[in-house]
C-alpha cells in the first residue's frame, strides 16, 4: 500500500505563495505518477496538478496553469507543489496520490480513483 503525507499548508495573503510537499517512499516516487488534489467546502474534490515518474511530464488544471509548479525530488522521496499568486477561492485541503498505471492527463481527471489521507489545510486570507 502506498503511503503519502502531506504537508506544509497554512494561512497566506491573496497574492502571496505556499509551497506542500507530500513525501511518499523511493519506490513510489521513482515508479508512480504523483498528483495534486484538492477539496474545498462544499465543492467536489478536484485536480490540480500531476506529475510523471517516467519523464517529468506534468499537467495542471486550467485554474492553476501558470501560478502553481510540481516538482519531484527523487533523492528526497518528496513531490511539491509550489503555489504563487495565490487566491481566496485556492482555499482548500490539498491531498496528494500515487498510481502506477493511470496517465497523468486520466489521473488529475478522475479524483474519484483515490483514497486519501488527512491532507494539508491551505488557506488564502486578508
Amino acid at each position: 500500500q502506498v503511503q503519502l503525507v502531506e504537508s506544509g499548508g497554512g494561512l497566506v495573503q491573496p497574492g502571496g505563495s505556499l509551497k506542500i510537499s507530500c513525501a511518499v517512499s523511493e519506490y513510489t516516487v521513482r515508479n508512480y505518477n504523483v498528483g495534486w488534489f484538492r477539496q474545498a467546502p462544499g465543492k467536489e474534490r478536484e485536480g490540480v496538478s500531476c506529475i510523471s515518474s517516467a519523464d517529468d511530464t506534468t499537467y495542471y488544471a486550467e485554474s492553476v496553469k501558470g501560478r502553481f509548479t510540481i516538482t519531484r525530488d527523487v533523492a528526497k522521496a518528496t513531490v511539491y507543489l509550489q503555489m504563487n499568486s495565490l487566491k481566496p477561492e485556492d482555499t482548500a485541503v490539498y491531498y496528494c496520490a500515487a498510481d502506477h498505471i493511470t496517465s497523468i492527463q486520466r489521473m488529475c481527471n478522475m479524483p474519484s480513483l483515490y483514497q486519501w489521507g488527512q491532507g494539508t489545510q491551505v488557506t488564502v486570507s486578508s
